[in-house]
């Protein structure tokens, strides 16, 4: 599914939403900090963000349930790229240079984040102690028993 942007309005809805996990209109409307927009334009913002496809919704008697259909950790990513394309000619080394340049970030900060990168990298997938345990007891009973079938076979053709 390609996202499609988001008014600020809109992403301010979203913002309470996803903060929220899921939401009733009613509790929406009393978190949206003052001056409150009036309840026709949020329900106006709220039926736009599900045919935009970032919001599910659920009938539940006569009120409606509202739930996050994209994760915001989707959308920052979508953000930053269309930041990335419009700003920075896709490249995120200008981005990091200008980050650098204004102090917004230090070098040991990203010398931070390649180390637990890589930290990260070399640490298996998948390490399950109790799997491998239990698979080389019950190989090597196998091998084991199979010796001692054997030893059964020889000592009675004797």
């Amino acid at each position: 599914m390609m996202l499609q942007t988001l008014t600020p309005s809109e992403e301010e809805v979203m913002q309470i939403i996803w903060k929220e996990g899921q939401i009733y209109f009613r509790d929406l409307m009393n978190i949206f900090p003052e001056p409150k927009p009036h309840q026709n334009t949020v329900s106006t913002f709220l039926k736009i963000l599900v045919e935009k496809h970032y919001l599910n919704v659920e009938k539940q008697g006569r009120i409606y349930l509202y739930r996050p259909a994209v994760e915001f950790v989707d959308y920052r990513k979508f953000v930053l790229k269309r930041f990335l394309e419009n700003y920075f000619n896709n490249s995120g080394g200008e981005l990091f240079n200008i980050l650098l340049d204004e102090e917004l970030i230090t070098a040991g900060d990203f010398e931070n984040s390649i180390k637990s990168r890589a930290v990260f990298a070399t640490k298996p997938k998948h390490e399950n102690h109790i799997q491998d345990f239990i698979k080389e007891i019950t190989s090597d009973k196998k091998s084991k028993k199979k010796e001692k079938d054997k030893k059964k076979k020889k000592d009675k053709k004797k």
